[in-house]
């Protein structure tokens, strides 16, 4: 998921340092431990001295029954 919000974050002339805020929705199936995967990936992207906000937020599903993790960011790419 994060390879994506990268590529397109590079698609607008940006870079994830670029990326805001990062919004979170987990389906209410997911093991409390993958919440540590995601955040061990999402460190390989973000700057961890000074990492975008974020909101984290478990819903009873998604919209897609079979999506498990939607990661949502807000980019602000300077011209």
């Amino acid at each position: 998921m994060f390879k994506n919000l990268n590529a397109a974050v590079q698609a607008a002339g940006g870079t994830f340092h670029d990326v805001v805020k990062l919004n979170y929705f987990c389906a209410d199936a997911v093991d409390p431990s993958a919440i540590t995967q995601v955040r061990e990936i999402r460190d390989k992207y973000v700057n961890t001295q000074n990492p975008p906000t974020s909101t984290f937020v478990v819903v009873r599903r998604l919209v897609r029954p079979e999506g498990l993790i939607e990661v949502e960011a807000v980019a602000v790419v300077k011209r």
